[in-house]
């Protein structure tokens, strides 16, 4: 897996940690390692490019899970939890772009979109925040 960085500017400052490669069992801890330097580095808003991730499997969704975690330390965990259970909560610090189809099923299965934002271009990711 590979694994680069770059800083977009929209509203406000974001990072884009563009993947390439499986994001599973082998490669899970170098992925949230990497989104975890970046946030301890001060990046508050975070666009993960899944459009080079051909399969993430469960392992991955643990990483994003402790990635979205992270990133929302110092919100209220009562409307979040309400805003999930609603369908009416999704990530404010935390957005997807452009996963393949077949991570696509994998995150909607997982109910992963229900609070992850997944947007299909970088331009629209960044205007998201």
């Amino acid at each position: 897996m590979e694994i680069t960085t770059s800083q977009e500017q929209g509203r406000v400052p974001v990072t884009v940690l563009h993947v390439q490669g499986n994001i599973d069992s082998a490669s899970y801890e170098q992925f949230q390692r990497r989104a975890e330097q970046a946030i301890k580095s001060g990046a508050k808003n975070l666009v993960i490019d899944l459009r080079e991730v051909p399969y993430m499997s469960s392992a991955g969704l643990r990483a994003l899970n402790a990635i979205y975690n992270q990133l929302r330390e110092g919100e209220d965990p009562n409307a979040v939890t309400k805003g999930v259970s609603a369908g009416t909560y999704k990530s404010p610090h935390l957005k997807l772009l452009a996963p393949s189809k077949r991570v696509m099923e994998t995150l909607k299965m997982s109910g992963f979109d229900m609070f992850l934002d997944i947007q299909s271009n970088l331009k629209d990711a960044v205007a998201s925040f």
